[in-house]
């Protein structure tokens, strides 16, 4: 008899009030909230604008669920179009089916469209970002375990998974390997921010580093589970894919430290609430600080007017032209960069 182990829920489904909600898609929007939250924060600290991450969160988001799906759909294809099989069940992503791989890839083009409308570089918006995806895998695997499926091999371990019996599963004890890559996901995003803090990553290293640690760990969670797949010269597909993504994201980090060292200055261009503030200043002092690095060019404002009735305007008309100027040059520098 087992003393031990991990019980799975006796439904999928949670009910808000009247409203039905799956464990599945309550997951991956609770790890979404997570990693806009993390990533405003992170965002916020690199000098970004409160708001941003979300604002291109709504490009990303649809982006990656479409990716997500579509990289499921096709490498699992005989789950849906095999004789027997309801073509229509591709489109029911509630129950379960989402490809981490096609999702990081297609969001990464929705966060391109996001970050290019704002004039944002997208490696520094990336690696705002990165911690947050890790948590969001983390709680996203969870619903795996609401649906009952990737689960690894069997074993009497005290941390075993219940599995019922259905018409696609056997009733047993098995690895949970969604706790395994829960917990992994965690870590990865610990390292991620230590890394960051400690080496001062950027121009995408952190997100790359992300990508990296958490395809390392991906190997052996994939290793142990016995959920049908497609093999390539005897490793799962997923595997290989791993294998690949891995040493993607360590050349990358390698190449872009010796040809673009450090980190970003300027991440988000100015506001127009900064060329409002030099627009109300009093005088060339606060106007030159307003617009950051303003100078005069050749004539002080109080000698070209001695009588002083003219200086206050003369020096705020000055600080706020050379202020726009700054304000526009940093912009464009930052979508340069991008």
């Amino acid at each position: 008899m087992d003393l031990a182990y991990i019980p799975s829920p006796s439904t999928g489904v949670i009910h808000l009030g009247p409203i039905p909600l799956r464990g599945y898609a309550f997951c991956i929007i609770l790890g979404v909230f997570v990693a806009v939250w993390l990533g405003n924060k992170r965002w916020i600290a690199r000098g970004g604008t409160a708001g941003t991450v979300a604002d291109i969160a709504v490009w990303a988001v649809p982006f990656g669920l479409v990716g997500g799906r579509l990289y499921h759909v096709i490498t699992d294809y005989q789950l849906y179009f095999s004789e027997g099989e309801d073509w229509v069940d591709a489109f029911k992503i509630w129950e379960g089916g989402l490809g981490i791989w096609g999702a990081i890839a297609f969001g990464a083009v929705g966060a391109w469209i996001g970050c290019r409308r704002r004039g944002i570089p997208l490696p520094a918006y990336a690696d705002a970002i990165a911690p947050g995806i890790a948590l969001a895998q983390a709680i996203g695997r969870w619903g795996n375990w609401f649906n009952q499926e990737l689960y690894g091999k069997p074993t009497d371990l005290p941390w075993a998974l219940k599995i019922t019996e259905s018409a696609n599963r056997e009733a047993g004890l098995y690895h949970p390997t969604f706790l395994y890559e829960s917990l992994w996901c965690v870590g990865v995003a610990l390292l991620v921010i230590w890394a960051d803090r400690r080496f001062r990553l950027g121009h995408g290293r952190a997100f790359a580093l992300y990508v990296a640690a958490y395809c390392s760990g991906r190997v052996w969670t994939e290793y142990l589970r016995v959920d049908e797949a497609h093999h390539v010269l005897g490793l799962r597909l997923n595997v290989w894919t791993a294998i690949v993504v891995f040493l993607l994201a360590v050349v990358y980090m390698v190449v872009s430290a010796r040809v673009r060292p450090g980190r970003e200055e300027i991440v988000e261009p100015r506001s127009g609430k900064a060329v409002d503030t030099a627009e109300e200043t009093d005088g060339p002092q606060d106007a030159a600080k307003a617009g950051g690095e303003a100078k005069n060019d050749g004539t002080d404002a109080e000698d070209a007017d001695p009588a002083g009735t003219d200086s206050g305007n003369a020096g705020s008309g000055s600080g706020k032209a050379e202020s726009e100027n700054a304000g526009s040059g940093n912009g464009a520098g930052s979508a340069a960069k991008g």
